[in-house]
């Protein structure tokens, strides 16, 4: 185990446990003291919304991922929709993005004003770059860009500066899975004029509640987002734009700096030991195990392995009985999904591989709590498995 980031658990806890896809039970055992200083001092300080808290938080966050700015907002959904507002998306222009993903990413931008135009993904369900390009070049009304590392992988940031650049693209990067994640030594979220993450629980970083931060490095972005965030006032109680009620936490944002953002690295590294362990140990050829480029350093916020769609609930059931939970990410598309039918939406290229994969994903459990024991237990029921 890694110094006080990760929890010793004995043999027979393990044995009466379920493989949870996160424990925030053992989360809290380590999390536990900060949180409660992190509560008394916010709770002390008679100051509960946007105060010293939030800045300092922001100011942390903006150095740990080595951009100039950070901005809390209440949820990532709300990032993304605030950035895109910043990027100054007009009413009903198109914004290119995925087919398989969080709802929230569209609706962020239906929010924002914007018309959804969907492409397929790869193999690794990231969104095709190529097809990108293809849109891009053939439709020249498409200038906005909301793509998504999804499952904590990093897109080709090579490639998506070059789109970025050709085109002009004003782009709002999704990072709400892939905080951490890298492409050689480029950090995700810094190709995008605007980056967004989530602070939801089962995030890597994760808040006790919901949360959020828009990232930049551009300071007039840094205040609008700020006006934004609060009702769109200027200063208290002038509302120089139509703004939303956003507003991180001053509590969230000290239980996030203190208890949980020292963490990150020890338990990103920790999501990475667990994925090389079921990369190198599963070897079903039942189960197609995510392949990604060595260029790519994951931060492996899920574990998505694809089955046969006719099997996948079989697979599932399977590891239930021996108290393993999974998760599927995620069952239905996005432009399939019943509300998108009363919304303005494209799609440019059929989403055949997003579909595929809706219908195959399964997500097996990892997070920086899993002991050997419970590793091996997932490894072995994968490799037993036979339909």
């Amino acid at each position: 185990m890694r110094g006080d980031s990760r929890v010793e658990r004995g043999p027979d806890a393990e044995t009466a446990q379920a493989v949870l896809q996160n424990d925030f039970k053992r989360q809290w055992a380590v999390i536990g003291p900060a949180v409660r200083r992190a509560v008394e001092r916010v709770g002390a300080s008679g100051w509960y919304i946007l105060g010293q808290e939030v800045e300092a938080f922001e100011t942390t966050l903006a150095n740990a991922w080595q951009v100039a700015y950070a901005v809390g907002t209440a949820n990532g959904m709300d990032a993304i929709e605030v950035g895109l507002r910043c990027l100054k998306l007009r009413p009903g222009e198109k914004v290119l993005t995925t087919s398989l993903s969080a709802f929230a990413t569209s609706l962020a931008i239906i929010r924002a004003g914007g018309q959804p135009v969907f492409v397929d993904v790869d193999e690794c369900g990231l969104i095709d770059l190529g097809q990108c390009h293809d849109i891009l070049s053939r439709d020249r009304s498409i200038r906005v860009f909301v793509p998504v590392h999804l499952y904590g992988f990093p897109l080709d940031l090579i490639e998506l500066r070059k789109l970025r650049d050709e085109f002009g693209l004003r782009m709002v990067e999704d990072c709400a899975q892939a905080i951490g994640a890298k492409w050689h030594d480029i950090a995700v979220g810094t190709i995008g004029q605007v980056a967004a993450t989530s602070f939801y629980p089962t995030k890597n970083l994760g808040a006790l509640g919901d949360g959020g931060a828009l990232l930049t490095n551009d300071e007039a972005i840094r205040d609008q987002a700020r006006c934004l965030r609060n009702y769109g006032q200027s200063s208290l109680y002038h509302h120089t734009e139509a703004g939303l009620n956003s507003r991180l936490d001053e509590l969230h944002a000290a239980i996030l700096r203190d208890a949980l953002l020292p963490h990150l690295v020890a338990w990103i590294e920790a999501r990475r030991e667990v994925a090389q362990a079921y990369r190198s140990r599963i070897v079903n050829p039942l189960l197609r195990l995510p392949v990604l480029p060595d260029t790519a350093n994951a931060a492996w916020h899920l574990f998505p392995v694809q089955v046969a769609s006719h099997q996948r609930d079989q697979f599932r059931d399977c590891l239930i009985a021996q108290n393993i939970r999974t998760g599927i990410h995620y069952p239905r598309i996005i432009p399939d999904q019943a509300a998108m039918a009363e919304l303005a939406h494209e799609v440019a290229f059929e989403p055949d591989r997003a579909r595929r994969i809706a219908l195959s994903e399964i997500s097996l459990p990892i997070h920086p709590f899993l002991t050997e024991r419970e590793i091996e237990k997932v490894v072995d029921a994968c490799n037993r498995w036979q339909p």
